[in-house]
């Protein structure tokens, strides 16, 4: 089962990976800027629900092989937090936006920002922390 587990990070690391360097950048330097928010609120939601629901099946390998590592359930049960938070926080972060309220979008965005990053790494490095 833990080679489900690794497999599951992977893919949320691709997710994220993906995302970040290829969708966001040619979303913003190709598309003329009336259209970006269209494409943008229809991927960012698909990303966080697949994040979220990465984060099930992670936790729920791990109760199923009756995992004692600490790890396993805290890697599975923050990934799904976090894409839950992110995911409920589009609705917000996008009236900010439309409404002008600038320090208010770049609150909710950066919180969004740091939590991808935090799920990207956490699912990087501990993988490398149970071979160890």
């Amino acid at each position: 089962m833990l080679f489900a587990q690794i497999l599951i990070s992977g893919l949320v690391c691709g997710l994220i990976i993906f995302q970040s360097a290829f969708v966001a950048p040619t979303v913003f330097r190709d598309l003329p800027e009336e259209s970006r928010p269209i494409i943008l609120r229809s991927l960012f939601p698909k990303l966080f629900k697949s994040i979220s629901v990465a984060g099930i099946l992670f936790t729920l390998l791990a109760l199923i092989e009756g995992s004692n590592l600490i790890i396993a359930y805290c890697v599975g049960v923050f990934t799904f937090l976090a894409g839950l938070i992110c995911n409920s926080m589009i609705g917000a972060t996008n009236r900010a936006r439309d409404d002008g309220n600038d320090k208010l979008f770049s609150t909710l965005h950066r919180i969004s920002v740091l939590l991808t990053i935090s799920v990207l790494l956490t699912n990087l490095i501990w993988v490398f922390i149970v071979q160890l």
